[in-house]
């Protein structure tokens, strides 16, 4: 499981909106748009590509910030695993957060280090 937690109490302050998903629920598919990233409140969501499971996602995770920094499509499928309760980080959203929240900015920088170090040898040269 993704151990990179963030300070919900952030985005509380803010009033970002939260959204909660079924268990088994899909919360975007891979090549969706990606047009929001999301902080696991409570709850736990499976990242999956083609049927694998990558990472499971629990509260303080954060899944689906790639596709805000380079405008791609979803690298990957995320679902609930469990009753699910997300914060949803629109792009707009995100932005502000980096410029007016430094710590913010480097935790996911941290995160996608983590998650690049994490992928097997096979899978770093694509």
């Amino acid at each position: 499981m993704s151990d990179a937690l963030f300070d919900l109490e952030i985005f509380t302050r803010r009033g970002i909106p939260l959204r909660a998903f079924a268990a088994g629920e899909r919360i975007f598919l891979e090549d969706d748009a990606g047009d929001a990233m999301y902080v696991v409140r409570s709850g736990a969501v499976d990242v999956i590509s083609f049927g694998n499971v990558l990472d499971r996602i629990g509260a303080g995770g954060v899944f689906g910030e790639m596709a805000l920094i380079d405008d791609a499509p979803r690298a990957a499928a995320a679902l609930a695993s469990e009753p699910t309760e997300v914060v949803v980080i629109d792009k707009p959203t995100f932005l502000a957060l980096i410029a007016e929240e430094p710590e913010f900015a480097l935790q996911i920088m941290k995160l996608m280090a983590e998650r690049v170090r994490r992928k097997p040898p096979s899978a770093a040269g694509n």
